[in-house]
């Protein structure tokens, strides 16, 4: 279960680099997602992010709940900032609090000029061969930052596009969106989430590549889309983020 929650949350973290081109208007969004797991809800994820005068904020939470939850306690919560400028988002800071049964740690990722400058783990953490160097990570997105991009509000020409990449701390990840199609009187996109860099060889010995398909529908005022669905397939079955 822990495994499968986690293979998800990156994917759907993966996913919101996919779509980080933000519109151009200032923007206040509260996101709320069910994470559901073989058709049974394993979790819930809340973003609160806004948008204004050149900059952004964000804070978000991810955890498991009923049975799941009961099973093992999995909590994230984070919060980024950073500026907001010729339609991309650069990160300042980032923060990610995470609770994994009784273990808990706090990372911390300082950027400067869209490189990260400062990577800090607490409690320590050592050094692994696999580790990428964040001074080559210029230009990539934090988690958070990259699902309030993909999970907020978006114009119907920003669906579906453009190929980017993630920098976690530890590990560098790619996602790409292509093939828009209509779906009823929303879009559907087909996806991928790719393994680059700082992953365990088991990891990338178990798989490098996870297709997904992500499912907009329109806001109620009819000028923006939402994603309301994001789907995979997991170790345990059908793996989805749905909104609520």
């Amino acid at each position: 279960m822990r495994a499968a929650l986690r293979s998800l949350t990156a994917l759907a973290t993966g996913l919101a680099l996919a779509l980080a081109q933000p519109v151009q208007a200032d923007q206040t969004d509260h996101i709320v997602f069910d994470v559901v797991l073989g058709g049974i809800k394993a979790g819930e994820l809340v973003i609160d992010g806004k948008i204004t005068a050149g900059r952004y904020g964000a804070q978000g939470m991810m955890q498991t709940t009923g049975l799941a939850g009961m099973l093992k306690k999995i909590r994230y919560e984070a919060a980024a900032d950073g500026r907001f400028a010729q339609g991309r988002f650069s990160p300042r800071s980032t923060e990610v609090l995470s609770q994994r049964g009784d273990n808990r740690s706090r990372n911390t990722v300082i950027y400067n000029g869209g490189v990260p400058v400062s990577v800090i783990h607490e409690p320590p953490r050592a050094s692994r061969p696999n580790d990428v160097d964040p001074a080559k990570q210029g230009g990539t997105i934090d988690p958070l930052t990259a699902l309030y991009a993909v999970l907020r509000d978006v114009p119907p020409a920003e669906a579906c596009k453009l190929s980017v990449t993630m920098f976690d701390g530890t590990k560098r990840s790619e996602v790409a969106l292509s093939a828009p199609r209509p779906s009823g009187k929303g879009v559907t996109c087909a996806g991928e989430y790719r393994r680059i860099a700082g992953f365990s060889d088991k990891e990338m010995a178990e798989k490098t590549r996870f297709p997904f398909t992500l499912t907009y529908a329109p806001t109620a005022d009819g000028a923006h889309l939402q994603v309301v669905d994001i789907s995979t397939e997991t170790i345990l079955g059908k793996g989805r983020l749905k909104r609520r």
